[in-house]
């Protein structure tokens, strides 16, 4: 199954994201919840931001993978683990805004070729591991937008929100550490 999860800044929509990570894992019996983190290690905020979201999920039992540039290949970032594990696993990609920047800044593409990219990994993803959560960020109501580069990225980021909305089994968006659905919530009752 796939869910989206999005929010502001802020708004705990990883730490609900990990709890459903949790709760689906439980629930299904899985042994192994996969936590995709895609940020990159650029200075020191990143550093904060990296090391605020370990202290979230410790304890919690996942496997890191380090993978910037989402879910391709993230079989490398996890040395020993089997093909058929991933297949029966809880993923938790993290977070889908950062994925999106990474793919245009960082390899190059613009707006439309990373969304397609993004896109591709997670209808690929949606079928090949047990559950798949992708937390995305709500960066569509400051209202201000900037630079041509900004504005590229926020429409990118809102069709790949779009698209994902429609293919997701369930959507929520959490405000206040409250998830509120648009989408599936029969199947988040734990």
């Amino acid at each position: 199954m796939l869910f989206l999860v999005t929010g502001a800044s802020g708004s705990g929509k990883s730490e609900y994201a990990e709890q459903l990570a949790c709760n689906l894992a439980k629930r299904d019996g899985l042994q192994k919840k996969i936590y995709v983190a895609t940020m990159e290690r650029i200075g020191e905020e990143a550093e904060r931001r990296i090391t605020r979201h370990r202290k979230l999920r410790a304890g919690k039992g996942f496997v890191t993978a380090e993978a910037p540039f989402g879910l391709s290949g993230i079989k490398s970032y996890l040395p020993g683990m089997k093909e058929a594990d991933l297949g029966e696993a809880v993923v938790l990609l993290e977070c889908l805004s950062n994925l999106l920047a990474n793919l245009m800044f960082s390899r190059g593409l613009d707006g439309e070729e990373a969304g397609k990219e993004i896109r591709r990994q997670i209808e690929t993803g949606r079928t090949y591991y047990r559950h798949l959560i992708v937390v995305t960020n709500e960066v569509f109501s400051d209202g201000v937008i900037g630079a041509d580069t900004v504005r590229s990225y926020v429409q990118a980021l809102g069709t790949v929100n779009r698209h994902l909305a429609t293919l997701a089994d369930v959507f929520c968006e959490v405000v206040y550490t409250i998830p509120a659905f648009l989408k599936g919530e029969s199947l988040c009752q734990f």
